[in-house]
């Protein structure tokens, strides 16, 4: 891959999204990182990666449920770096909840940050991709794009139509050197998993192993998270692979659990 691309990672302040940063400075990228932080807490991230990698990185606090806010920060991402060439849509939130006791509200905000972000960033990124004739697009799903579960609606519901955008987009880029794919994580662990096992810990007065195996049941076989790093570099292959022939795909990375 030329180096000095650009690469967008939309909620990438933590986790994966921040793993996929590295990752994709290590191969040459200037990153645009993105998420709920405030330029203090992300100086010490910016500076890493910056003397690293050598790389150009900038920070943006974009609400990217907002149209009109992700047009802003895809345009400064141009000034900055001349394009956007590799777009990774990993912004989340989740509501839980029985459908009938979710707030409506809740429901937009749900469908705004894990859907329509993606979207937007496409949206906005796409005619530039198309006028360099290069473009790398992954959009994060998750096993719950492939497999119902109960009380996640709004997740369920966009990380399954998150697959139906990436075959849309690969559909109309099959004339472009340009591809669009999803990536289908089982259980990483994150500040809401950590939360949950604290939780249990505290009202079972059972140990972290075993709050964990609780937490991990019927989900991965393994009885491990995944960690980020891993998903990270199935990313970072899909962005930097220099062959379009993977466009459209729904790529899971989930231990086995969608197959067990």
């Amino acid at each position: 891959m030329a180096s000095k691309r650009t690469a967008l990672i939309t909620g990438s302040t933590t986790g994966i999204g921040l793993s996929i940063a590295h990752h994709l400075a290590a191969k040459g990228c200037n990153i645009v990182l993105n998420g709920l932080a405030t330029d203090a807490e992300m100086a010490s991230h910016i500076e890493e990666i910056t003397t690293k990698h050598s790389v150009g990185v900038i920070f943006e606090d974009t609400d990217v449920g907002d149209a009109k806010k992700v047009a802003t920060m895809v345009k400064r991402a141009e000034d900055e770096f001349g394009g956007v060439d590799v777009v990774v849509n990993n912004a989340v939130t989740r509501v839980f909840g029985l459908i009938e006791d979710v707030d409506p509200a809740d429901w937009d905000r749900g469908l705004a940050v894990n859907l329509s972000s993606a979207f937007n960033t496409i949206h906005c990124a796409m005619p530039g991709m198309k006028a360099r004739n290069y473009g790398r697009i992954v959009n994060m799903s998750s096993i719950y794009g492939l497999i119902g579960t109960a009380n996640r609606s709004s997740y369920v519901t966009a990380k399954t139509a998150l697959i139906g955008l990436t075959r849309a987009v690969a559909m109309e880029v099959v004339d472009y050197n340009i591809s669009c794919n999803a990536v289908c994580p089982g259980s990483v662990n994150t500040s809401h998993s950590d939360g949950t096992i604290a939780r249990t810990m505290d009202a079972e007065g059972i140990d972290e192993k075993a709050a964990t195996e609780k937490f991990l049941a019927g989900k991965q076989p393994t009885g491990r998270f995944i960690p980020p790093s891993d998903v990270a570099e199935l990313v970072t292959f899909l962005c930097t692979v220099e062959t379009t022939s993977i466009n459209g795909a729904a790529m899971p990375i989930d231990m086995a659990w969608s197959v067990s």
